[in-house]
C-alpha cells in the first residue's frame, strides 16, 4: 500500500470534522497523523507485518484509536468511519474537495447551496462566468478554480518519479535474476527522469524471450495482461500503471535504448538528420537501404550522426543537438559529487528522527557535512520552533556535532517569509546560524507581484542563504503560487543568494526549466532533500535527476563543494 493514501484519508477526516466543528484536539490528531505518515520513510503495511499494532504505535502521533484504522485499511483497503463521515456530507463534495485550491468549505458551499456537486459542473460554470457572481467568489477565485481543474486533469493517470522508479526497480530485479536477460534497462520517461512519469518501459538483450515474458507478465506486482508476445508484453500493475516490455537483440540494443528513451520530440530529429544522410533510424539500428551501419550501443547511434553523446535527461529537444554537434554537451552533475545535505527536519519539530540519528544516516551516505535545519515559529502546523527554542536548538546541534564524528553538523533553521517580506526569527537570532535557508509557507494565494515583491524583500537580509521550494507547488496537489520566477533570479544573483532543487518527488522545485536558467545567469543552485526521516536522506537522487535535467554540472551546485569551500560560499 501507498502511505500516502491513507494519509489523504487521515486529512480529509480531519477537514471533515473541523466542517462540523468537532473537537479541535481530535482533528489536530488526524493533521498531524497525515503529516507523519507522509513524511515515514517506511512503508506502513511492512512496519504493520513485522511488529503489528506496537509498530506502528511507535509512529509518532499514531496511538490506539489511529493504529486500528491503519489496520483495518492494510487488512480491507478501507476505513469504514471514514465512509460513515463522507455520508453525512452532500453528494460530489469529496470529489470538489480534491480540487487543488478550492478546499472543503468552499466544496461544501458549492455542493449544498448552488448544486454543483461534480467537476465537470464546476468546469462549466466556471467557463460561463457563473462563479464569480456567487457571494465570496469573485473573478480571481474562479481563475484559481480553473488553475486547479487544470492540475487536476494533467496530473491524471501520471505518478511521480519515485513511485515509477520504485515499481520499476522491482520489475528490473526480477528480470535480472533470468540468465537469458543479458542486459535490463528502464526507458521512456523514467530514464529521462521526468517529473511525472505515464508509464514504464523496459528493454531486455535476449536471443530467447519466452522465460522473460513468462516472468514478466506473472509478477507479484502485475493486475492485468493486456498483451503477450514473442518481443512485446504489456501489463497494468496493482497501482494503475502500465509497464511495457520489450526484447531485442544485442546488435539492436543502442537504437532500441535511444528510440524507447525517448522523447519523441528528441526521437523526430534524429529521424530528420538519419533522412538527409539517405537512411533509416528505427528501434531496430540504422539502415543503409537494408545493411544495418548502427545501432548496438547509443554511442554508437550518436557518433554516427556526429554527436557527442547525449545524456538521456537532456533529450527533450531543448538545444542538445546543437550542443552535441558543437562538443559542448556538459559533464552533468552526479550523485556521487554530492557532499552533503543543507535542509532537513528531525523531531525538535516535525521530523521522525533525533539529530544524531539524522547525522549518522549522512555519514553512511559518505556525506562530509549536513545542516540541521528545523522549521521556525509561523509554521505551526509542523511545530515551528520559537526563538527561545530555536537557541536551544542550536545548543543541542553544537553538543551532537561534538559528539557525532566523521561529519559536521551545521546548525541551521528553514525560516519563514513572512507576508510582508521579513522572517519570522530576529536578526540578532539569524547571526549565530550557520545557515538559514527562507521559504514561503503561508498566504500562497498573494498576487504575483507582491508574492515576488515578498520574496526579493526577503533576499534583501544579509543572513539568508538559500530560497528553498521556490514557487511551493506539491505535483497533482497544490499549483505554484504566482511568482516572477525570472526577476527572483536576477534579485538571487544580486544579493547572493543560492536556490533550491528540493528532492522530494512531490515537489521537485526548482524546475529542470529554471535550472538551465539559473545556470546561464550564475546563480548558485543547492540540492536538497528536505528529509524528514532517515531514509529520505535517499531522496537525493530525485534532485540531481532534476539537476541534470536543468543542465547543470558539478560546478553549478553548492553542495559539490568540500566543506571548507561550503562554509566561504555559506559567507557574503
Amino acid at each position: 500500500m501507498d502511505n500516502n493514501e491513507l494519509a489523504g484519508i487521515f486529512r480529509r477526516i480531519a477537514e471533515l470534522l473541523a466542517l462540523k466543528a468537532e473537537n479541535r484536539f481530535r482533528i489536530r490528531a488526524y493533521q498531524q497523523a497525515a503529516q507523519n505518515i507522509e513524511h515515514l520513510g517506511q512503508n506502513l503495511e511492512d512496519i504493520y507485518k513485522t511488529d503489528g499494532l506496537a509498530g506502528l504505535q511507535n509512529i509518532p502521533g499514531i496511538g490506539h484509536d489511529l493504529s486500528l484504522k491503519i489496520e483495518e485499511y492494510i487488512k480491507t483497503g478501507r476505513v469504514v468511519s471514514y465512509r460513515k463521515l463522507v455520508k453525512e456530507f452532500p453528494k460530489g463534495m469529496i470529489e470538489l474537495a480534491n480540487i487543488p485550491g478550492l478546499g472543503p468549505k468552499t466544496a461544501l458551499l458549492l455542493a449544498k447551496k448552488h448544486r454543483i456537486d461534480s467537476p465537470a459542473k464546476l468546469e462549466k460554470a466556471a467557463l460561463a462566468g457563473q462563479l464569480r457572481t456567487l457571494p465570496g467568489f469573485g473573478a480571481k477565485k474562479e481563475e484559481n478554480i480553473l488553475r486547479g481543474l487544470d492540475l487536476k486533469k494533467k496530473s491524471r493517470g501520471r505518478f511521480l518519479l519515485d513511485e515509477a522508479a520504485a515499481q520499476a526497480a522491482l520489475i528490473v530485479a526480477e528480470l535480472q535474476k533470468l540468465p537469458e536477460a543479458k542486459k535490463v534497462l528502464p526507458c521512456g520517461s523514467l530514464r529521462r527522469g521526468q517529473e511525472t512519469i505515464g508509464d514504464i518501459d523496459i528493454l531486455v538483450i535476449a536471443s530467447k524471450s519466452e522465460r522473460i515474458m513468462n516472468t514478466f507478465v506473472s509478477l507479484p506486482a502485475v493486475r492485468n495482461i493486456l498483451a503477450r508476445g514473442e518481443t512485446k508484453s504489456s501489463v497494468i500493475l496493482k497501482n494503475g500503471m502500465q509497464a511495457d516490455l520489450r526484447v531485442v537483440p544485442a546488435k539492436s540494443f543502442g537504437a532500441a535504448a535511444h528510440y524507447f528513451t525517448g522523447s519523441k520530440a528528441h526521437n523526430i530529429h534524429i529521424r530528420q538528420l538519419a533522412q538527409q544522410k539517405g537512411w533509416k533510424v528505427s528501434e531496430y539500428g540504422i539502415f543503409k537501404g537494408n545493411k544495418q551501419i548502427g545501432g548496438a550501443t547509443e554511442e554508437e547511434v550518436f557518433g554516427k550522426f556526429g554527436l557527442q553523446y547525449i545524456p538521456p535527461e537532456l533529450r527533450e529537444m531543448r538545444g542538445e543537438f546543437e550542443a552535441a554537434a558543437k562538443g559542448k554537451i556538459p559533464k552533468l552533475v552526479a550523485l556521487t559529487e554530492i557532499k552533503g545535505d543543507l535542509h532537513m527536519h528531525t523531531t525538535a519539530t516535525d521530523g521522525e528522527n533525533s539529530i544524531e540519528e539524522m547525522a549518522l544516516a549522512a555519514r553512511e551516505l559518505g556525506y562530509e557535512y549536513i545542516a540541521i535545519t528545523d522549521h521556525t515559529q509561523s509554521t505551526r502546523i509542523a511545530g515551528g520552533l520559537n526563538e527561545k527554542e530555536t537557541r536551544e536548538n542550536i545548543r543541542k546541534v553544537k553538543a551532537t556535532a561534538k559528539k557525532v564524528k566523521g561529519i559536521a553538523i551545521l546548525a541551521g533553521a528553514e525560516v519563514d517569509i513572512l507576508p510582508d517580506g521579513t522572517l519570522d526569527l530576529s536578526d540578532d537570532l539569524l547571526k549565530e546560524l550557520d545557515l538559514v535557508l527562507a521559504s514561503v509557507h503561508s498566504n500562497f494565494k498573494m498576487p504575483g507581484e507582491k508574492m515576488t515583491a515578498r520574496v526579493v524583500k526577503a533576499f534583501q537580509n544579509k543572513y539568508v542563504r538559500v530560497f528553498t521550494h521556490p514557487t511551493g507547488r506539491l505535483l497533482g496537489e497544490r499549483a505554484p503560487y504566482e511568482l516572477d520566477l525570472e526577476q527572483v533570479l536576477q534579485a538571487a544573483k544580486k544579493f547572493g543568494i543560492m536556490i533550491e532543487v528540493n528532492s522530494h518527488p512531490a515537489r521537485l522545485d526548482l524546475t529542470d526549466v529554471w535550472c538551465k536558467r539559473a545556470k546561464e545567469l550564475g546563480v548558485k543552485i543547492v540540492i536538497n532533500t528536505d528529509a524528514h526521516s532517515t531514509d529520505q536522506l535517499q531522496l537525493m537522487k530525485y534532485g540531481v535527476l532534476t539537476a541534470r535535467r536543468g543542465w547543470l554540472a558539478k560546478q553549478d551546485v553548492a553542495n559539490t563543494l568540500p566543506l571548507r569551500q561550503l562554509l566561504l560560499e555559506l559567507k557574503r
